[in-house]
């Protein structure tokens, strides 16, 4: 028989699948049979006994859609169990890992009880746990879809590629989402309140200037452009970056070749001027013998 496996790479399903748990009756002050009763499915326990998960990667929730849910837990009851975990220490102090809308909706509601699934986890596995839990949720914005991932990839210490399994993504997607956090601050605020769709973002991370971001972003808004028409307006200032790039370098190696002659004719010999794009550079002074170099020092010491 095949060992089923309990990692965390299908997501948050994958999570409530290993709901059965064996456990060492000394891990706390329960007894062996009492905590294979509250360790197996689901059991109702207090809310006043819970605390709120303080990995909890979302802070803002709808006032309208809880009063929404709490209606329809008042008549129906919480169709999906929380998750928990029992605090450490405790015998009856719990751990929000996941569900904090339907706890808040509950207590709202007027329940005094919660169905909910009990698991073991340290607060690594917790974090995890939770933001994956997050990110199923398909009212998240992009951004906040980019701050989860990063949180994983930073606090979980995940890899790109185990990043984008346990989300179950292309790692395509997910570098993209990631990639809308190199955006302006004000940028980012638009795309988070609506105003611009990620297929904008993603057209305006076309070029790298933040200068270029911010003039095609006010355009986007006060044009109302198409994803289509900001990716060529992009274009246009990429190129016209690339002319104006050009032309200043050409005029810059004009006047470099303008002070390298002046420079051969005042002290008569040849004088090369190496010039770096970073304003760095070199002035070499060519001589071609003992005597020759004795005849520049002087000239240039005088």
């Amino acid at each position: 028989m095949s060992k089923k496996k309990t990692g965390l790479g299908r997501g948050i399903g994958a999570l409530l699948d290993n709901i059965d748990v064996d456990l060492d009756p000394t891990a706390s002050g329960l007894q062996a049979e009492e905590k294979v009763q509250i360790l197996k499915g689901t059991a109702e326990i207090p809310i006043e006994s819970i605390e709120l998960n303080p990995f909890q990667p979302r802070r803002d929730f709808d006032e309208e859609k809880l009063k929404e849910l709490s209606q329809s837990i008042s008549n129906h009851g919480v169709v999906q169990p929380i998750t928990v975990r029992l605090k450490e220490g405790t015998t009856d102090r719990f751990q929000l890992i996941s569900g904090e809308r339907r706890l808040r909706a509950s207590t709202m509601a007027g329940k005094t009880e919660i169905p909910a699934y009990i698991r073991l986890a340290d607060d690594q596995a917790m974090l995890e746990m939770a933001i994956i839990e997050n990110i199923q949720r398909e009212n998240l914005n992009p951004i906040e879809v980019g701050m989860s991932y990063q949180r994983l990839l930073e606090e979980v210490n995940l890899t790109h590629e185990q990043l984008a399994q346990r989300v179950g993504k292309h790692r395509s997607s997910v570098t993209n989402y990631l990639r809308l956090l190199k955006l302006p601050p004000e940028i980012q605020k638009g795309l988070q309140n609506g105003k611009i769709s990620m297929g904008h973002a993603r057209a305006i991370l076309g070029t790298d200037d933040i200068a270029t971001q911010l003039l095609v972003y006010g355009e986007t808004l006060e044009k109302a452009l198409s994803v289509r028409a900001v990716e060529q307006l992009v274009r246009q200032y990429a190129s016209f970056t690339r002319s104006t790039g050009s032309k200043k370098v050409a005029a810059i190696n004009q006047e470099i070749k303008r002070v390298q002659d002046d420079l051969c004719k005042r002290y008569d010999r040849k004088i090369n001027i190496k010039h770096k794009s970073n304003g760095s550079g070199q002035i070499v002074f060519n001589f071609n013998s003992k005597d020759d170099l004795n005849d520049l020092l002087d000239t240039l010491d005088g």
